[in-house]
């Protein structure tokens, strides 16, 4: 049974992602939906939008094998709740499997069950977070990461893809996948796929060049020089530079390798494609391009990060 911890002022899709991920891969297994919420108190459980969640008190944990803990605003008092900690570990002891999505991490850190384990939060929380868990292995550009029974999250969505992780563990990759395409996900991300967007990263990612970078995203397998950019702005090669540079804070070619890589780092992580596959698709063209950009931006080759995404 799984069981989604909440607290008063957590962050509703925390815990309703989650939720609705066990909910749809029950049906697609054709089993019955084993899920039960928890709060240190029985009845309605206010989130921090107001929308109010039934929960059952502590009690109702016995059959409990899988714990999710939310985040939220009011993560912090649920982190120093005595009796919230001592629920975590003695579940955690009874070798639960135990995960946190977003802040809900706090929970677990308090308990002690990150100390010496790699593990995330959102990305606004890891400077504090760092700083309050010296002990954690703390990995912040991470979807989620999983330390032997114990699995953290990134922010909100991220949840979601733990969910579907452990729905591969428990019932099958094609199950999980079977899920992934019932919540019309685009592709189910691995753990080890960055935090972050390349074009969220930008200075200014919506702006007058937002649409070429989107369309460049959609066309990596073409040449895409900033002559061949220039041009599709309608601008000299020129004017395009100085004017991309000042809006985006980079340069074209560099904001292209960095499109080029967050692609082809998910198509590596998320299927089995040949590498060969990958950096033609992406417009590396030659795998070993590929592999020496990959070492400078991630510190690792590509099929390193394969390799961890499977084992996480």
């Amino acid at each position: 049974m799984i069981g989604i911890l909440i607290f008063p002022d957590f962050q509703l899709l925390d815990a309703a992602g989650p939720i609705s991920v066990f909910e749809v891969a029950a049906r697609c297994a054709g089993t019955p939906l084993a899920l039960r919420v928890l709060a240190l108190n029985a009845g309605p459980v206010r989130s921090s939008s107001g929308v109010e969640m039934m929960a059952r008190d502590f009690k109702s944990a016995n059959a409990i094998t899988t714990l999710i803990i939310a985040g939220g605003v009011g993560v912090t008092d649920a982190a120093r709740c005595e009796a919230t900690r001592a629920f975590v570990l003695r579940l955690a002891k009874r070798g639960v499997r135990v995960a946190s999505v977003c802040s809900g991490a706090y929970v677990l850190a308090e308990a002690g069950l990150l100390d010496g384990r790699r593990a995330t939060t959102h990305w606004g929380r890891t400077r504090d977070f760092v700083a309050r868990y010296p002990k954690v292995k703390f990995e912040p550009d991470q979807i989620f990461t999983r330390d032997g029974n114990v699995w953290t999250s990134a922010g909100i969505t991220a949840g979601i893809d733990l969910a579907l992780a452990m729905v591969s563990e428990d019932h099958g990759e094609e199950i999980a996948q079977q899920a992934a395409r019932h919540l019309v996900l685009y592709h189910r991300r691995s753990g080890g796929q960055s935090q972050f967007s390349s074009l969220l990263e930008l200075k200014a990612p919506n702006g007058r060049f937002g649409a070429l970078l989107s369309w460049a995203r959609e066309n990596l397998d073409t040449r895409l020089t900033v002559e061949d950019l220039a041009d599709r702005a309608g601008m000299s090669a020129r004017h395009f530079a100085r004017a991309f540079a000042a809006e985006t804070g980079t340069t074209p070619s560099k904001a292209i390798e960095r499109l080029r890589l967050e692609v082809a780092r998910e198509r590596v992580q998320s299927s089995r494609e040949g590498i060969e596959l990958v950096a033609e698709a992406t417009g590396f063209r030659d795998p070993e391009r590929m592999r020496r950009a990959f070492i400078r931006a991630f510190g690792q080759p590509p099929q390193a990060l394969r390799r961890a995404a499977r084992a996480g």
